[in-house]
């Protein structure tokens, strides 16, 4: 068929339109080509920056309404940074005034956290100061604390990782202390710390879920762990005339993508046990936590703290290390601002920002996860008491035993407990 002169202008404009576009074609060509092949590291990327954004806005935004609202907070003497200051956005300065005290200068420290008695060979770890963004905390002044505490009661409620926070309270306390004025008491799942001279006590109670739960003994390593739902009090009853409490509970929930609720109790017969999404049943335990709080503690004079996840460094691909490491080995920090491990569950962090954004009682969330994410160099890793007797195939394999889920002492939780002298004196 013969083409008329309209079809051969129309065509001529096709080809001329086509020629224009073809750069752009190629462009985006390769520009997928790219992509497809280092999708993964592309991934990997956005990833990270959508996890760091959560970060902030959970750092930013978590505030009890109730703790909005207070004029005044109980036991504070003057405000450290005026203005809308983030003391957990910042970074990990030298400083060669650390550590606050050493490891032989305070006996309280469990085998489990001392890691120069168990043979670690670096010093660096020790050696760092966390420097907020724009501002500065106050250093920890271990008179100035006591003096708040006379006559009253702190405990921190949680797991092995409050355990550690709290012996880093008592190391800080400790050092301004007369032998004969002070004593440790070990009552199980309990362990209270005296200041006679002060008749204050910093005490440490065991409930890794905060609820009852089946892992509540002092022999407690059970992989099957079901948790009583309601049972806030069986626990609650030891925390009654606190002054001051510090609660954590994360790691022992994260067995799976979902848990084991027991709805009456251990000592039935015939148990009812029902399966939670793993987010629902954490958002159980908080909300009753906020309960207890509302009924038991009086915002005029006492104050609750939260501590946000520690995070573990157990796959050191996170940070671009080797695919089968973890922090065995790692003396230095991690550098990158935006980093933000696998371990920390962003669906758990949205549970605690929803819960405790909208809850009417005065609670302090103490977000030490970013800044502790940094740290893959100061988990006590293979300088610590085992908790059991190491196989032969263990000893040959260090890795395989290496502890990245606790810190040394001293170290890292010391940051925390400035961090909680600051926000206790200095809201």
């Amino acid at each position: 068929m013969q083409k008329t002169a309209g079809d051969k202008l129309m065509c001529s404009s096709h080809s001329s339109s086509i020629l224009t576009l073809l750069p752009s074609l190629l462009l985006l060509s390769s520009l997928v080509c790219v992509a497809i092949f280092y999708r993964a590291d592309f991934t990997c990327y956005i990833y990270r920056l959508q996890r760091h954004e959560d970060h902030h806005k959970l750092t930013n935004q978590t505030i009890s309404a109730a703790e909005k609202k207070r004029k005044h907070s109980p036991f504070a003497i003057g405000e450290a940074n005026r203005g809308s200051c983030d003391v957990f956005s910042g970074r990990w300065v030298r400083d060669n005034g650390r550590p606050l005290y050493e490891e032989r200068e305070c006996p309280y420290i469990e085998p489990q956290w001392r890691c120069k008695e168990r043979g670690r060979p670096d010093k660096e770890y020790l050696h760092w100061r966390w420097q907020p963004n724009g501002c500065s905390t106050p250093r920890f002044n271990a008179t100035l604390m006591l003096e708040t505490l006379r006559g009253k009661r702190m405990m921190f409620v949680g797991d092995s990782l409050n355990r550690g926070q709290f012996l880093s309270m008592v190391c800080l306390l400790n050092r301004v202390l007369p032998e004969t004025a002070k004593s440790l008491e070990n009552f199980g799942t309990s362990v209270v710390f005296t200041a006679k001279d002060y008749n204050a006590t910093v005490e440490f109670y065991w409930a890794p879920f905060l609820l009852e739960s089946n892992s509540d003994a002092v022999i407690h390593r059970i992989s099957d762990r079901i948790v009583r739902k309601g049972s806030i009090d069986k626990h609650g009853e030891h925390w009654k005339g606190v002054d001051v409490i510090v609660f954590n509970t994360y790691l022992w929930w994260m067995t799976g993508f979902e848990f084991k609720i027991l709805r009456g109790s251990f000592d039935d017969d015939e148990k009812d046990i029902v399966l939670l999404p793993t987010e629902e049943a954490y958002r159980m335990a908080i909300d009753s936590m906020l309960r207890w709080v509302k009924k038991n503690m009086n915002p005029e004079k006492t104050r609750v703290f939260f501590m946000s996840m520690s995070p573990t460094h157990e796959k050191s691909m996170d940070w671009g290390g080797n695919p089968k490491g973890s922090c065995y080995n790692e003396t230095t920090m991690i550098e990158d601002p935006t980093y933000w491990g696998s371990d920390c569950r962003k669906n758990i962090m949205h549970v605690i920002e929803e819960v405790l954004r909208k809850s009417k009682v005065p609670v302090t969330f103490l977000n030490i996860t970013q800044l502790s994410s940094y740290r893959k160099d100061a988990h006590t890793s293979i300088y610590r008491r085992p908790w059991k007797p190491l196989t032969p195939e263990e000893l040959a394999n260090p890795m395989s035993y290496a502890d990245c889920v606790h810190w040394c002492l001293p170290g890292l939780q010391d940051t925390w407990n400035e961090l909680l002298f600051s926000k206790l004196l200095y809201p």
